[in-house]
């Protein structure tokens, strides 16, 4: 007997997990998030040195892929839909993370690449943009029948030739992860055994399979060293009235997953107080701050904030995301800042973790209201940073430090011989080991990541500051400049007979 057909992936509306907060914040005229990245671009537009035949070709998708495929679930055949959208090629390879999510539709995947080609020029990474997507609800699925999705996935994108080491790389996003990643490097490497650089072909992979250390925290670790940067420039300190310091500053993260859960360590870890961490179904708020990792291991025992002891639960997350704070993190999905709850935003800074947390609309209605807002391009860059470290390792074969770990520990154990001698007195081990200690890899990836912030965010302050614009128009203009310069010099581009 034949399986029944069932579409259940185009029938069902997404879950509230994955909507979060979106019904309570937007309006339902305000544009959806592929216009919203449009009308960003085109307000930066007119801050750029590019031509009007330059920005046309920026703007439009280069290539998308849409693929449907059975798959047998509980004695019935489902019709899975998948997408890979490659919206800048001007340099390769395409970059872009895979989502497994309900909401997944191909105007997101589009809005989402685009993103991701301006954020890879404006922290001056060499990828062109892509995204992928499957719109299945993971918790849905069990682990076997996620990895034959995986496969299946992968190999359509094999034979449609969307994906390769110089041709497109994937990377973990909303509902993948490592283990996701592990699955399409195997696929790729069954299908390609010739390439050598093959693990190049995706990053965000296990460090068994390829990894690198400090890929999983460094998104997180990007939006802090972003938000730290901003908060030293004088201009903003001037205008949020604030002292300049993470220290002492109070934050509210939204999203309390892989992104989420980093910011607040690495917030927390330099003084900074979590005062409120909102989810979409609940929130928890302590204005003597929240110990990040018990609420962490809460969650992970409880399935939920519910119940959490030493704070306050709110049944209502919207109003923590509202609370006073000096910082506010939206690191959950794109527009939860809308119209309807723009103007009761108390928070001093908006840094935006996640990919279009905040409508056009409600950028303007924020600014108006002395805000700051620290664009989603350049703040949560960090994830395809570290990216870029892990494939240059892959296509390198050599992990970072090996090379030169122990000959710096001689050279500078050498020079503290001489340091000793001059001072008359011996350092103790401890002061020795500290001072002679060689960067393990994670201590470079981490250092390569806070240098590519803090240029970035110079370059996206001078930007706004010569030209008197905000910070995501500076960001969005230095991006479409340097794309605009790598087609111009390249001869790429046709605009005349």
């Amino acid at each position: 007997m034949r399986p029944k057909l069932l579409n259940i992936t185009e029938s069902r509306p997404p879950p509230a997990s994955e909507i979060g907060l979106t019904s309570e914040a937007v309006d339902s005229d305000e544009p959806k998030f592929l216009k919203a990245v449009e009308m960003y671009f085109d307000r930066a537009a007119k801050y750029s040195d590019a031509s009007p035949e330059v920005l046309k070709h920026i703007k439009s998708t280069d290539s998308v892929l849409s693929v449907t495929f059975p798959m047998e679930k509980d004695g019935k055949t489902v019709m899975i839909r998948g997408y890979r959208s490659q919206h800048s090629r001007h340099r390769l390879p395409c970059k872009g993370g895979i989502r497994y999510s309900s909401a997944v539709d191909l105007q997101e995947v589009e809005a989402l690449s685009a993103l991701m080609t301006y954020k890879c020029a404006v922290v001056d990474v060499p990828f062109g943009g892509g995204k992928g997507g499957i719109m299945i609800d993971p918790k849905e699925w069990t682990e076997a029948e996620l990895e034959r999705i995986t496969r299946r996935f992968t190999l359509e994108l094999c034979q449609k030739n969307f994906i390769g080491p110089g041709v497109d790389v994937p990377a973990p996003d909303v509902g993948t992860g490592p283990r996701e990643m592990g699955w399409i490097a195997d696929t790729y490497r069954n299908f390609n055994p010739q390439d050598v650089n093959g693990a190049a072909c995706v990053t965000g992979k296990a460090l068994s399979l390829g990894g690198v250390r400090g890929r999983t925290e460094a998104t997180g670790l990007g939006v802090y060293y972003g938000v730290r940067e901003f908060l030293a420039f004088p201009e903003v300190q001037a205008q949020i009235k604030h002292h300049g310091k993470i220290a002492g500053s109070t934050v509210i993260v939204q999203g309390f997953g892989n992104v989420g859960y980093w910011a607040c360590k690495f917030f927390e870890s330099s003084g900074a107080r979590i005062v409120g961490v909102v989810e979409h179904d609940v929130a928890v708020h302590s204005d003597a701050g929240l110990d990040v990792e018990q609420l962490a291991q809460w969650r992970k025992e409880h399935g939920s904030f519910r119940g959490f002891p030493g704070a306050t639960v709110v049944d209502q997350p919207m109003k923590v995301l509202e609370a006073e704070c000096d910082v506010l993190i939206p690191a959950a999905l794109e527009r939860q800042i809308g119209l309807r709850n723009a103007h009761r935003i108390k928070a001093k800074l908006i840094g935006e973790a996640a990919n279009g947390p905040v409508t056009p609309g409600a950028d303007e209605v924020l600014r108006a209201n002395g805000k700051v807002i620290v664009p989603d391009l350049l703040l949560n860059a960090g994830g395809v940073c570290v990216s870029y470290f892990e494939w240059a390792k892959n296509l390198s074969h050599l992990r970072f430090g090996r090379m030169t770990k122990r000959w710096d520990e001689r050279s500078k154990g050498q020079l503290l011989d001489l340091v000793e001698g001059n001072a008359g007195r011996p350092l103790s081990e401890v002061e020795r080991r500290q001072l002679i200690h060689g960067a393990e890899e994670h201590e470079l990836v981490y250092s390569g990541l806070e240098d590519t912030m803090i240029v970035a965010c110079n370059e996206t302050h001078q930007t706004a500051v010569a030209k008197g614009i905000d910070y995501r128009t500076a960001a969005l203009a230095n991006s479409i400049n340097k794309i605009a310069a790598s087609l111009s010099g390249s001869g790429s581009i046709f605009t005349h007979a």
